[in-house]
């Protein structure tokens, strides 16, 4: 998800194909194993920070420690679905992945991932304290041990062209609810030749459409299962939230509105075709990076609400080791840098401070040089952070953690399949109350499993 300039949907594409075509030279994915001495093998997203790293890798950790890194590097669906293979199997292909506070708890459990505590006790200069709280919380499982180190954190807020607002003659609230923002859609769309209202994310997957739209749910006093097991799917709430989020994509979002992610969505904000975003905390650094055509043009308000006091997720995308990696040690290394405040201060030189993978340390909120480049949206992100409460994201009791997911592994079908008929309804092709009478019949069943329990 390059952000340069004018280029931007172009940038994307040639890089990303370019990153697969190396891995795939690489060999990194290729037959083999990972059992060659100094080279590992990394799995992982493809998003800006990720590309960035690879770029940043051969000339910095090669060449200090000697260890080769090969990367395979996948879209965001593709990717969750080949690390569950991955490391459901155990494979050992892999040494190291992305992976996220929502697969932790059950990798874990199912001895798929490497405990970190033994190496980060031998990491002098790594500094665990230094992590923000939230975040280790979220990558340790309930054994009580460390699985993986954030590679970058987020929250989500809603984020804004303030001189489209300024043009329009619009204020947005510090604290804005959906109502609001929904006002300010219809009135911020056509403001400029071509330009929507505002961009939210419609392709299918949990954590595509379902990341945002979950986080409305909750507001919207609705929620997937009730403490006890009930599914929800079709309550009136969650009916509510969703067709709020269908109208107001339909009636004021981006074109494409069925198969944009949050790509697709980073891509229209940046060239200017959205005067409005609801997403990830992490899209700041792309939109204010050096060449960016809406650089120093975008406002950043916390996630937008109805009946809750909060509604921004928590989220990382984190390193985790595969159990069965023939090469932990040097994995922990190359995690070590990857998640270190010399790999931040590495991206603050070398592409801008913007660019850095924030959200994880406390130390980087407290840089000058980053509050500096960042200080359209450091203060609302750490705040975001900080606030999430996993447990309590609603306005009742949870049978299982998570914000913007269901922790729980089926929640990956569920979601998916769920998102798949709210897509369709965003794309006209059926009805909402439908939609969600078929996630209803498809959660009841989750929920049957486990009030067997």
């Amino acid at each position: 998800m390059p952000h340069r300039a004018h280029r931007v949907a172009i940038a994307v594409l040639a890089a990303t194909s370019t990153v697969l075509a190396a891995a795939g030279c690489s060999g990194a994915g290729g037959g083999g194993g990972s059992g060659g001495g100094k080279t590992i093998n990394v799995l992982m997203v493809n998003n800006p920070q990720m590309l960035d790293i690879q770029k940043l890798t051969a000339d910095n950790f090669t060449k200090q420690t000697g260890i080769t890194v090969n990367y395979t590097v996948l879209p965001e669906n593709d990717v969750r679905d080949k690390i569950s293979q991955e490391f459901s199997s155990q494979a050992g292909q892999y040494d190291v992945a992305t992976i996220s506070n929502f697969e932790v708890p059950f990798y874990a459990k199912n001895g798929w991932l490497t405990p970190l505590d033994e190496h980060v006790a031998k990491d002098s200069a790594f500094n665990q304290a230094d992590i923000l709280k939230p975040m280790t919380t979220s990558l340790t499982a309930a054994d009580g041990k460390l699985y993986a180190e954030p590679f970058y954190g987020e929250s989500s807020f809603l984020m804004y062209r303030k001189d489209v607002f300024a043009a329009k003659g619009l204020t947005m609230p510090e604290k804005p609810t959906w109502q609001q923002v929904a006002d300010l859609a219809a009135k911020a769309d056509g403001a400029q030749p071509g330009m929507k209202g505002i961009c939210l994310r419609g392709q299918p997957g949990w954590g595509q459409l379902f990341a945002p739209l979950t986080t409305v749910v909750n507001t919207f006093g609705g929620t997937w299962f009730t403490k006890d097991w009930q599914a929800q799917v079709n309550s009136p709430e969650f009916t509510r939230a969703t067709n709020f989020y269908v109208d107001l994509v339909r009636k004021h979002g981006e074109a494409g509105a069925p198969q944009a992610g949050f790509t697709e969505c980073l891509n229209n904000f940046v060239q200017g075709k959205v005067a409005m975003w609801y997403d990830a905390t992490s899209a700041a650094g792309s939109i204010e990076a050096s060449g960016s055509p809406v650089a120093g043009k975008a406002g950043y308000a916390l996630a937008p609400v109805d009946r809750t006091p909060s509604s921004g997720w928590l989220y990382t995308w984190a390193w985790g080791i595969q159990k069965a990696s023939k090469n932990a040690d040097n994995a922990w290394k190359f995690i070590s840098w990857a998640s270190s405040s010399e790999y931040e201060k590495l991206v603050g030189s070398q592409l801008g401070w913007a660019k850095v993978p924030d959200g994880k340390r406390a130390s980087l909120y407290a840089n000058p040089q980053y509050q500096q480049a960042a200080a359209a949206f450091y203060r609302v992100t750490e705040q975001a952070i900080t606030t999430a409460d996993p447990g309590n994201p609603g306005v009742q009791a949870r049978p299982a953690p998570g914000i913007q997911f269901v922790g729980i592994p089926e929640f990956t079908d569920l979601g998916t399949q769920v998102s798949q008929g709210v897509s369709s309804a965003i794309a006209g092709r059926t009805s909402v109350n439908q939609a969600l009478a078929d996630g209803q019949r498809l959660a009841e069943q989750v929920a049957e499993k486990y009030r067997g329990k």
